[in-house]
Parts: structure tokens; C-alpha cells; sequence
């Protein structure tokens, strides 16, 4: 190539860097290669004529547009990308609060949080936020305490709450099919209206469906006889999906089953459009895409594959107003890649059900799998080896187990004193017990920064993390300081809306060049405005 091709190629690629940032400004690329310009348009204006040579035309991409519109009318925000819950207020009334005020929809992290710590979010959130400002809170599967996840619905239902993010559902409980139930009626116009909506995420083809469904008639039975809702209430409800909007969540922190995203979205996809025709719904059934979600190729590759909407997860836990402490924001900004574990999971570890979790700077994996082994392998405590035991009182309860034994029915007695009375009559019980008081604990320590705990600090994470470290690093965001929710959520989605409009001139037959669009985490564009702190 003569030295003015190079010249001309090296000043295409900046000015074509240029239009692709200004995602609310159409424009053009004219001529052959490599004697191409960008030509900036109005709005509606594009020019046919190509003259000598090609055109091709991009048009404008607000980031109001990615996603579909459906999402953003039904819940009120701008944007068509969620914050989901992170269990023990992780997902705090501060992130929910600050993704509201930016015009996104953030899910407070109720699990594993007592009912009245779960009402003092309600509270704080009512008064924060205006009435039509969006918000939800999780409502999560606990089938260990099926009383703790009734009082959380009946809280829901006296204090309002109109939206909630169902996670880690094996199976459809009496809980989260009442509180989808109640309330329901028929509008003015005879089209059926749920004053409680549902946002399920669900990383299983067969727990989509039983959400993509009506609720079973045999549970909505139950609760008529029980007086939880009206007769005419479980007629209305069965002809309407539980769930409008499923999020498919795919290799996340927390629970979840590593699935790849690029398989789980499409599925679930075909999946919606099989039961709509099955049940002939009046309405949609969105799907939106989680897990992985912490850069703009990412986000991209999810509208492409159609979703409906985009859930971040990890990254919010990195970011200054998440409700977890300072050591753990440090931690989670040095994650790489191979930096994450699968762990057992405190609420269903008699299971074996597992969640993900940061390894990288703990000892926590190693030793969360050395407990489930244990109890895999003895009845009770007593039959433990008296120097394994030994080893487990000096360096992972830091205690005799007697103490924890005790510890652990104090707290159980007042949160289900039922587990106390089945673990007195089956020792195994109690060794379980025994064993979640550090898998409870460990979130805990982490959240709190406990600082003589911090190898034993257990942190939800996905790969997702490391993305995110690896995007940023060398940027205003590398710094934990700068990492807001609301901003890291703007450029993600405006990085996404650039490479879709890359992708436009691809498919007309220009090569963008290597290294273009540079998509740098905090847009330098005077069209699109990305705070630092919102």
C-alpha cells in the first residue's frame, strides 16, 4: 500500500471510531476501498447516491433501543438492562436507588435477609424514590424454610410490592404462585391485569417452562380452599403465564448452573414462542439474558441473539454502592478469568446444590468442599475422626463444634425452631446444621469485612468479573472508587449499541478496520454523556 493509501486508511479509521461512538448520530461511509470517508447525516437524511464507488449507511442507535420497548414500558425505566439481586442486601437499597434515579431497573437483594430487615428496605425505598420510579425485590426458592418464604410474600403483599425477581426455583411453590394470584382482574376492556408481576431467572429449560406456563391448577385449588385467594382470582390467573419476562441466566455467581449463554437464550427463546402458541396468550413473554453480562460484547451479543433484555450481576457487587465492604470490592477487581469456583451453597447444601464463587484471595471453596465431603461421608459429628474434627475446630470454625452446635440452635430458634427439633432426633441433620453455620457465615464475614476472616470469605462471582477487570483495566474504571452501578451500566450498553452499528457496516460489505470501534469503557463523545458520578 503507497504511503497516501496509508495515510487515508489511518484517517478513515479515525474518523469512522468517531461516528460509531456517536451512537445517536447516523452517518455514511462512501468510496472504494481504501479510499473511504464517513460523512455525518441528520436524522432520516441518507443519501442513496454513491456516486464512484459504494455507500453504506448506518443509522442511529440510542441506547434506548436496544432490547425490546416491551421491557421498558411495562417497568418504567429507560433502559432495557437490570441490576438483579445479590443475596444479603449485596444488591442494596442504595444500588436499587441509584439505578432508578438513571433509568434502570435494579432487584434488591432480600434473600437470606430476616423478614423486618427486608420491610426496612421497603421503607427506605418508598421514601427515597418517587411512586413511579422502578424497583424490585427478590423473592428466592427456599425450600428448607417454606415458612420464611410465605412471610416473605405476605410482606410483599401488605406493603405493595408489585415486582419481584424470582431466583433458584426447583420447583413452583404455593408462595410464588399466591403472590402472582392475588389481585388479579379484568380491566375495562376485558383483558386480564396481575397487579403483581414476576421477573423469573431460571438457568433450566424446565424451570422456564413451568414459569412461561399459567400456574398449575392444583396449587391455585389449594389456595382457594385455603382462603389465600378467590375463586374468580385462580380463574384469572390460570389463563396468563406466571411470568411475563424470564431471564435466562447462564454462568453467573452465585446459584447456577454454568450454562453457556449461547446455547441457554436461544433455547429458551424457542421455548416462549412453542407455549404462547400452546396456551394463546394475549400478551408476550419477554426473555431477557444474565449471567456474563460486564461488557459491551457481551450485551451485544445478547440483543443480537434476541433478548429482550440484559442482567448484570457480578459486576454491581464491585461497584461503590453494592452492600458488601471495601476488602471485597478489592478482591473482586484483581479476578481473572480463572479466578472463580463452584462451591455448596448454605440454603440447599444437604442437596448439593452449589454456587460460584471468587477463589482468588480465599480458602473459602476449599474448604465449603471439605465440609460437604465430611458430611457425604459420616452420620454425625461423633464419627468424625477425633483429629479431623480436631483440624476443623482450629482452622475453619476457630471453635469446638459443641459451641457452634449451640450458636446455631440460638439462631434457628428464632428463625424456625422446627430445624432444632429434627436435627435433635437425627444427628445427620445437625451435622448439616453445624456445617451451614460457616457457609452462613462466610457471606457474612465478606459482607461485613471481617479482617481476621478474609480467607474464609465466601464471594458470589461469575466470570463476568474478570471481563469487566480485563475491559476497564488501564481506564478511569480500574479504579474501585469510579465504579458506580449506574455508569458501569451506561457504558455497557452504550459500548453494545457501537458494535452494533459496526456490525451494520459489516453486513454491507465494509471492512472495518482492526482496533476499530477502540470502545473505551467512558465515552469521550459529546452525543452520548456517561458520568462519572451520577
Amino acid at each position: 500500500m503507497e504511503r497516501r493509501d496509508v495515510v487515508e486508511a489511518s484517517s478513515f479509521a479515525r474518523n469512522l471510531d468517531r461516528a460509531l461512538e456517536n451512537v445517536e448520530q447516523p452517518f455514511q461511509v462512501r468510496g472504494r476501498a481504501p479510499h473511504f470517508e464517513v460523512i455525518d447525516l441528520e436524522p432520516g437524511g441518507f443519501d442513496a447516491e454513491a456516486g464512484d464507488g459504494q455507500v453504506a449507511s448506518v443509522p442511529a442507535c440510542p441506547l434506548e433501543n436496544l432490547g425490546d420497548p416491551g421491557f421498558a414500558n411495562e417497568h418504567g425505566v429507560r433502559f432495557a438492562c437490570m441490576a438483579g439481586a445479590m443475596a444479603n442486601g449485596i444488591a442494596s437499597v442504595e444500588l436499587v436507588e441509584t439505578m432508578a434515579r438513571s433509568g434502570y431497573l435494579g432487584s434488591f437483594g432480600a434473600a437470606g435477609l430476616p423478614v423486618a430487615e427486608v420491610e426496612r428496605a421497603i421503607d427506605r425505598l418508598e421514601h427515597a424514590l418517587e411512586p413511579d420510579q422502578p424497583r424490585a425485590f427478590n423473592l428466592i426458592h427456599s425450600p428448607g424454610e417454606p415458612d420464611l418464604e410465605n412471610a416473605v410474600v405476605d410482606l410483599y403483599l401488605r406493603r405493595g410490592v408489585r415486582l419481584v425477581e424470582a431466583s433458584a426455583y426447583l420447583r413452583l411453590t404455593p408462595a410464588v404462585v399466591r403472590y402472582r394470584a392475588k389481585g388479579v382482574s379484568v380491566d375495562p376492556s376485558g383483558r386480564i391485569q396481575a397487579a403483581n408481576r414476576i421477573i423469573a431467572k431460571v438457568s433450566r429449560v424446565e424451570a422456564a417452562a413451568r414459569f412461561m406456563a399459567p400456574a398449575p391448577e392444583s396449587i391455585l385449588a389449594d389456595l382457594v380452599a385455603a382462603g389465600s385467594i378467590t375463586r374468580r382470582e385462580a380463574e384469572l390467573a390460570a389463563r396468563i403465564p406466571l411470568a411475563e419476562d424470564i431471564t435466562a441466566e447462564a454462568d453467573s455467581g452465585g446459584h447456577t448452573d454454568n450454562q453457556p449463554a449461547i446455547a441457554l437464550l436461544p433455547t429458551l427463546l424457542a421455548l416462549r414462542d412453542s407455549m404462547s402458541q400452546e396456551h394463546g396468550f394475549d400478551r408476550s413473554i419477554r426473555i431477557g439474558a444474565a449471567g456474563g453480562i460486564s461488557t459491551p460484547w457481551a450485551a451485544a451479543a445478547a440483543f443480537a441473539m434476541g433478548a429482550a433484555y440484559v442482567v448484570t450481576g457480578s459486576v454491581n457487587q464491585g461497584c461503590v454502592e453494592s452492600g458488601t465492604s471495601d476488602p471485597v470490592r478489592a478482591m473482586l477487581a484483581q479476578a481473572r478469568q480463572a479466578d472463580v469456583a463452584m462451591a455448596p451453597a448454605a440454603d440447599m447444601f444437604e442437596m448439593g446444590v452449589k454456587v460460584q464463587v471468587l477463589k482468588r484471595g480465599t480458602l473459602f471453596p476449599m474448604r465449603a468442599a471439605k465440609l460437604y465431603e465430611l458430611y457425604r461421608q459420616y452420620e454425625s459429628l461423633d464419627e468424625i475422626p477425633a483429629a479431623e474434627r480436631a483440624n476443623l475446630e482450629k482452622t475453619i470454625f476457630r471453635a469446638p463444634l459443641e459451641s457452634i452446635w449451640e450458636q446455631t440452635k440460638a439462631y434457628f430458634t428464632a428463625r424456625d425452631p422446627s430445624r432444632i427439633e429434627r436435627a435433635a432426633h437425627d444427628p445427620k441433620k445437625k451435622m448439616a446444621l453445624v456445617f451451614r453455620w460457616y457457609l452462613g457465615m462466610s457471606s457474612q464475614w465478606a459482607n461485613a469485612g471481617v479482617p481476621d476472616r478474609a480467607v474464609d470469605y465466601q464471594i458470589w462471582c461469575g466470570p463476568a468479573m474478570a471481563a469487566f477487570n480485563d475491559w476497564v483495566r488501564g481506564t478511569v474504571l480500574e479504579s474501585v472508587a469510579n465504579r458506580r452501578a449506574a455508569t458501569v451500566s451506561q457504558a455497557i450498553l452504550h459500548g453494545a449499541a457501537v458494535l452494533a452499528r459496526a456490525q451494520a457496516l459489516r453486513m454491507q460489505g465494509v471492512a472495518v478496520p482492526a482496533g476499530i470501534p477502540r470502545l473505551r469503557p467512558l465515552s469521550t463523545s459529546p452525543i452520548v454523556k456517561v458520568p462519572l458520578f451520577p
